[in-house]
């Protein structure tokens, strides 16, 4: 029998390299998508040697039509198709306007458009092999905790992860509505120590330690919370409490401390830098 197969995308470093590593623990074959053929195929080599798994790569940039489409395409036609892992996806600091619109049309893509695409692609494989003995089939959604909040200079940020979260969401009372075995889940973490935060240029320093995460952790309590079926899972107690916090507090409060807080870590960043 073939072993059920991961799929993951931006699977070359932080939250995405640790899914690889426990889905591979956990017996899975794997197939990463992402644009650096070297991280991809080192990563590869290394968790088949280490777990006597079939490690696939497909070296696509989702953010282009065609390479989505190309990626979709494989997730859609994978005979043993488990999980669906969407997690490539960068972020941006400073002010919309002054943003680079290119930048911030490739990250809705990476956000939207790709998570769209692959969902749709892994439902269509998964729901017509109706499997009703197999479990933890269905599709993660790296989201974030700003998909609960709107936030100065992360606007558009906030504004995808918030897309991602209602469509999880939506996706989950229609499987259920059809007495579908396919579970989605919509993972939001916090700061987490990977990449992602160099990329973006942040100084790690204007946010407290106790707040920033391992990716390994971060992977694992989603996968514990797939495990059981939870559609939103929100690594950390702390970070569960600020969400509690931002469902309860007053929508014109919430507002003034964000912008307060926006403030206050722009005014830290540039006395670091100075």
């Amino acid at each position: 029998m073939k072993r059920p197969l991961a799929v993951i995308t931006g699977a070359s470093s932080g939250i995405g390299a640790e899914f690889a590593r426990q889905l591979a623990a956990r017996g899975y074959d794997l197939l990463f998508i992402a644009r650096r053929e070297d991280r991809l195929r080192s990563l590869a080599d290394e968790l088949a040697a280490a777990h006597e798994i079939t490690v696939g790569i497909l070296v696509a940039d989702l953010a282009m039509d065609e390479d989505r489409a190309r990626a979709a395409e494989h997730v859609r036609a994978a005979e043993n198709l488990a999980v669906l892992v969407n997690n490539a996806g960068f972020g941006t600091q400073g002010s919309f306007e002054a943003a680079d619109l290119d930048s911030q049309d490739r990250m809705q893509r990476l956000h939207i458009l790709a998570t769209l695409d692959l969902t749709h692609a892994a439902l269509r494989n998964l729901k017509s092999r109706n499997d009703p003995g197999t479990q933890k089939r269905g599709v993660i959604n790296v989201s974030s905790v700003a998909a609960f909040q709107q936030a100065p200079f992360n606007v558009s940020y906030c504004a995808s992860k918030a897309w991602i979260n209602s469509f999880t969401k939506g996706l989950s009372m229609e499987l259920s509505a059809e007495g579908s075995s396919v579970k989605v889940q919509a993972l939001c973490p916090g700061f987490t120590y990977s990449e992602f935060h160099d990329v973006v240029g942040m100084d790690r320093r204007t946010i407290p330690a106790m707040f920033w995460m391992p990716a390994s952790f971060v992977a694992s309590e989603s996968l514990r919370g797939f495990d059981r079926g939870a559609l939103v899972v929100i690594p950390g107690w702390h970070y569960r409490w600020i969400v509690r916090l931002i469902r309860i507090i007053p929508g014109s409060l919430m507002r003034w401390i964000s912008i307060r807080y926006a403030r206050k870590r722009r005014e830290r960043a540039q006395a670091l830098q100075g």
